[in-house]
């Protein structure tokens, strides 16, 4: 889990093939700790981290780096040892409303499994909340407002949203992180109604 490389680019999935690869939830966390680390890992170590065993873990490797989600990485020493990272350090779903009726299922797909997933993590938190030492419950938040904007100051806001969570990025710190800090989930969505 080391090999930690410099600055990667976003991308944008448009192909319809990609999204539904990344449509299940053991790909989507592969995806995220890779994507989230810059690491480079074994099966066996992403394995440990995703909770499955090696032989599915390859399995869903495999299947990512068939749409070029993930690719092989230098070896560490031992020519036996498959080493895999992501070429890219965040995805996005344009939900374009040009695209056909099969790239609208795929995007779709993908959203609703992330959704999901997102919405256990804010489950599994609200269960033990109340166990957070006092400084780590005192900065957590579940909100919701309702907002009256122009579509300028909507576009504003979530710009303004990314640029404070740019630089607290995990990848942007894990190298050297201060002390004391943690991996915190921020989901996000603003919208009209």
């Amino acid at each position: 889990m080391t090999d930690v490389r410099g600055e990667q680019t976003s991308r944008t999935l448009t192909d319809p093939q990609v999204m539904r690869a990344m449509s299940h939830p053991a790909r989507l966390e592969i995806m995220e700790y890779l994507n989230s680390t810059g690491a480079s890992v074994t099966a066996t170590e992403c394995a440990e981290i995703v909770g499955m065993s090696p032989s599915a873990i390859s399995y869903h490797l495999r299947e990512l780096a068939k749409v070029g989600l993930v690719e092989q990485a230098p070896s560490r020493g031992d020519g036996r040892e498959r080493v895999w990272r992501s070429p890219v350090h965040s995805y996005n779903v344009p939900m374009s409303v040009d695209a056909d009726a099969e790239t609208k299922a795929a995007e779709d797909t993908l959203v609703e499994v992330y959704l999901t997933r997102d919405f256990q993590r804010i489950r599994n938190h609200l269960a033990t909340v109340r166990e957070l030492p006092t400084e780590w419950y005192e900065g957590t938040a579940l909100m919701g407002s309702n907002l009256l904007v122009t579509a300028a100051e909507l576009k504003a806001l979530t710009t303004a949203v990314q640029e404070l969570v740019e630089p607290l990025r995990r990848r942007n710190r894990i190298a050297d992180p201060p002390a004391g800090a943690r991996t915190v989930i921020v989901h996000f969505a603003a919208f009209p109604e």
